[in-house]
């Protein structure tokens, strides 16, 4: 019994030694959030005009009387260099007119647009200050599902909120442009642009996205991990836009049945639904049915590694595709255009003061541009895009982005068709065009604007 007692005794007094050690490792969040908070900004803008996942909506605001600004909006970000360069997410900035971004010692200042990029969500803000305090920016790759992390933000307008949890997940793909870092951090409206940050007091992501059924935190959050928000921001802060690599192809999740087809043990890659004419894959003889399977020796396990892969490639570089073809493995070197090109006119489609498309411009209100390759296929139809409108075109029924498929009576493939119909028309009379939009063809008669 002594020696029983003894031992019970030990094992008490050995307890209290085992917390203490355990307690020795829990992060100090308070002095983590001195430390990081004052590189994390509070974001306003006012804007003019309208207005599952889902982005981390914006904070709004009631529009005082007599304003010509018709609402305004709060969220968050921080600062990565101590020239006031700041990151925050796209959505925050999207249709301002006017930025401002408020610092925890409340100092406020106006801030410009360097460049934002709706489909990774990123954006970079550069205000006018010198000295200022940056958080470093940490690698989400050694993020560990369980690790602690900790958001700073303005939910509901409430500046410089601190909240904690863990990492949940990590390459969570819901179809976006990246694959997030899912974390139970509480994030709420107004945390969108902040930081996620790590133990080290590290930026690992820019908080995002929620899942929510009613728009306010049920313990999912979503943050664009920080490696793919500092490669977007590079660019932005170099070109003001974001170059994509383009491979010319419409992919999908490979089928179940496609492990026995084209013998692998377990379905992966990317099927090939689709070829655009004359791209990059067509041109190297990739064909509908194919299986990518990886690209550059990077393994592609469905569509989305493809496109997010293909993506980050440099427009005019070789890419060297592994293909399974009914089982049969091949290699395929496709040069890769950019996604979404800007459109720009050559030196023999300048638009002089005389020219056909300057006239339409000028006779109807309208100019028009040639369709992508994939938006070809994605309206299954062949015309010319509209670029832009004024205002009289659009109150007769046009709208930028309508796809013209004829003039009269006359089908019109390219801008080529579409200026050789309007060169034979009388400018002094309507015209009449067939409209695409979305799956729905209408007839629009469009008056003489001048």
């Amino acid at each position: 019994m002594v020696l029983v007692a003894g031992a019970t005794l030990l094992s008490l007094c050995m307890v209290p030694q085992v917390s203490l050690a355990q307690a020795r490792e829990f992060p100090d969040f308070a002095d983590l959030a001195e430390r990081v908070g004052p590189a994390v900004v509070n974001i306003r803008i006012s804007e003019r005009g309208s207005d599952g996942a889902r982005p981390v909506p914006r904070r709004r605001a009631p529009v005082l009387q007599g304003s010509d600004e018709s609402s305004r909006g709060e969220g968050s970000g921080f600062i990565i260099s101590g020239d006031g360069y700041l990151l925050t997410s796209a959505h925050v900035v999207e249709g301002a007119s006017e930025v401002y971004v408020t610092l925890t010692d409340k100092r406020e200042f106006r801030a410009r647009v360097i460049g934002a990029d709706e489909r990774s969500d990123v954006a970079v803000l550069k205000f006018e200050a010198v000295g200022l305090p940056a958080l470093r920016i940490g690698d989400a790759s050694r993020l560990r599902v369980g690790e602690w992390v900790m958001a700073i933000g303005s939910p509901f307008g409430l500046e410089n909120t601190v909240t904690i949890g863990i990492v949940s997940a990590k390459q969570r793909d819901t179809g976006a442009e990246v694959p997030f870092i899912q974390a139970d951090v509480a994030v709420n409206p107004g945390n969108a642009g902040g930081p996620l940050i790590n133990i080290r007091g590290e930026a690992v992501g820019i908080n995002s996205q929620i899942l929510s059924p009613a728009g306010t935190s049920v313990g999912i959050s979503l943050a664009i991990p920080i490696d793919e928000a500092m490669r977007i921001a590079d660019q932005l802060r170099a070109n003001g836009r974001v170059v994509r690599g383009y491979i010319g192809l419409l992919p999908a999740d490979a089928p179940r049945d496609a492990a026995d087809e084209h013998g692998k043990g377990r379905a992966k890659g990317a099927l090939v639904r689709q070829i655009v004419p004359a791209g990059p894959a067509e041109k190297v003889g990739i064909q509908p049915g194919d299986l990518v399977l990886a690209v550059n020796g990077k393994s592609i396990e469905c569509a989305m590694d493809l496109r997010r892969y293909v993506s980050t490639l440099r427009p005019g570089s070789t890419a060297t595709a592994q293909v399974s073809r009914r089982g049969k493995l091949l290699e395929f070197k496709p040069i890769l255009t950019e996604l979404n090109a800007p459109q720009s006119a050559s030196p023999d489609r300048q638009e002089s003061e005389g020219s056909v498309a300057s006239v339409a411009a000028k006779t109807w209100g309208f100019t028009v541009a040639n369709l992508a390759d994939v938006d070809r296929i994605a309206s299954r139809a062949s015309g010319v895009r509209v670029a832009t409108v004024t205002a009289g075109a659009e109150a007769a029924g046009l709208r930028q982005g309508d796809v013209i498929l004829a003039v009269g009576s006359t089908d019109v493939a390219d801008l080529k068709q579409f200026e050789a119909s309007i060169a034979k028309l009388d400018r002094t009379r309507p015209l009449p065009i067939t409209v695409l939009r979305g799956a729905w063809a209408q007839f629009v008669r469009l008056p003489v604007v001048r």
